[in-house]
């Protein structure tokens, strides 16, 4: 913090360490309050709120094991779960450390101490403190503008199978994998489990581990202090953090890069998170769920996936199936699009045309949900009339020399037109990448996920 900010409550039975104390951290908070014993500590919190509390460990004299410390550690967290516990001793113990850290102390200095080392871990408290009312803050705006869509679960035999088995897990905190291609829906579940838990009051932080560049990794997931880099202009909490109390969903963790998913594991092991540029552990109260489109399980068989972050993120696994495997559901989801698309586009189009329906039965949706969504929308905007008609829908036709007999998903379809332009071009990675409009390094990871 720089200047003067917040508060700190000192308690300790030295008068002379209060008086030095409230001497020296004047300068730093804009109050400091003493008290000479503990007694007085649960009703002082009830009166007033304090960003920071810094304890001393020890009052009774010939007592020096730290459990008076311990036991006011407790009922400070119990009165004023917000006020950050620094705790004070003049015993350097590690094992007493652990347990406060345990109990929810942020730091331990020990007596006498450095003024600059008791000043910046009391910084750091405070800065931790201002960080956790942001992050509660952002679930209170996070739980006003969660979306209204529900899930579609549709008349096919393998989406009631699948619901009956939602129905079962998202009231647990189970952690769930879910599979299945680009554009069934992965994140709409994922917002129906939360939907269906007992964390629904709390967020839904979904992360696109696919989108997550190597270099914030660590700080967009774990969050950073202040001067952590370059720049790292404020404490900031992670998405760990903001998800606590709620769920988290890791969307496409199958992108995850091989050396990254160890400091994953640990953080969902151990449920608890280290901001970058900090030491202090953070723990963190979350359900997990995680999306991918990809085989992890021949990712594990191949080392490209670690098996124990696979067995972790996999208590529960359930998989959508495609759009191509539900025809059902084809049409009435598309009359679903069409009230949302025509409402929004101010639009007087009531129903789909039979034809248009025939047309939309007969396409094979290799984009699934997703595209008979844009193509929806498109043929509202395109509509002169009150009926979507087979005209108005745009579909895109599968080029058989391009795609060979037999590929039938999208993960088939870029693997072989990469393949085909790798030949076309004889290897050359470069004229590959300009041909298919990509970076030669996401080229690069396409190969190695394709094995091509």
């Amino acid at each position: 913090m720089t200047g003067k900010a917040g508060s700190i409550l000192i308690v300790d039975d030295n008068k002379s360490i209060l008086t030095a104390l409230k001497l020296l951290l004047g300068n730093y908070f804009n109050r400091v309050v003493t008290l000479p014993a503990p007694t007085a500590l649960v009703s002082t919190l009830r009166s007033e709120k304090f960003d920071v509390v810094l304890l001393d460990m020890n009052f009774s004299a010939g007592i020096n094991n730290g459990n008076e410390g311990l036991y006011w550690l407790s009922e400070v967290k119990k009165e004023s779960p917000a006020s950050q516990v620094v705790l004070f001793t003049a015993y350097a113990d590690i094992d007493l450390a652990v347990k406060a850290i345990k109990k929810g102390a942020v730091d331990f200095v020990v007596k006498p101490w450095d003024n600059s080392k008791l000043i910046a871990t009391l910084q750091a408290a405070y800065n931790l403190s201002v960080s956790k009312q942001e992050v509660k803050q952002l679930r209170e705006i996070k739980r006003e503008f969660r979306s209204e869509a529900s899930m579609f679960w549709g008349d096919s035999e393998a989406m009631r199978t699948l619901r009956q088995m939602i129905e079962k897990v998202a009231p647990t905190d189970a952690t769930i994998l879910i599979a299945g291609e680009n554009g069934t829906g992965k994140d709409m579940l994922a917002r129906e489990i939360h939907a269906l838990s007992a964390r629904r009051d709390e967020s839904l932080v979904s992360v696109d581990m696919g989108a997550l560049t190597e270099t914030l990794f660590e700080s967009e997931l774990f969050g950073h202090v202040k001067g952590a880099f370059t720049d790292a202009r404020s404490d900031r909490a992670g998405k760990f953090e903001v998800a606590s109390g709620g769920t988290l969903f890791l969307d496409e963790i199958g992108n995850l890069p091989y050396h990254l998913q160890s400091k994953l594991l640990s953080v969902i092991q151990s449920r608890t998170v280290t901001r970058v540029g900090s030491n202090t552990p953070v723990p963190v109260d979350i359900r997990l769920i995680c999306a991918t489109n990809r085989n992890l399980p021949e990712m594990v068989a191949s080392g490209s996936f670690r098996e124990d972050l696979f067995y972790r993120i996999n208590t529960i696994h359930v998989t959508l199936p495609p759009l191509r495997d539900r025809p059902e559901d084809i049409l009435p989801l598309a009359e679903r699009f069409l009230s949302q698309y025509a409402a929004r586009y101010g639009k007087n189009i009531t129903a789909i045309d039979r034809t248009a329906a025939e047309k939309l039965g007969a396409y094979p949706w290799y984009g699934n949900i997703r595209e008979l969504q844009h193509a929806v929308e498109k043929a509202v905007i395109l509509c002169e009339g009150e009926r979507l008609q087979a005209a108005d829908f745009v579909l895109a036709q599968r080029d058989e020399t391009v795609m060979p007999g037999g590929v039938t998903t999208l993960e088939e379809m870029e693997s072989s037109l990469i393949r085909r332009a790798m030949d076309q071009h004889k290897g050359n990675l470069s004229q590959v990448a300009v041909q298919l409009g990509i970076t030669r390094q996401t080229l690069y990871n396409k190969i190695k996920k394709y094995n091509l």
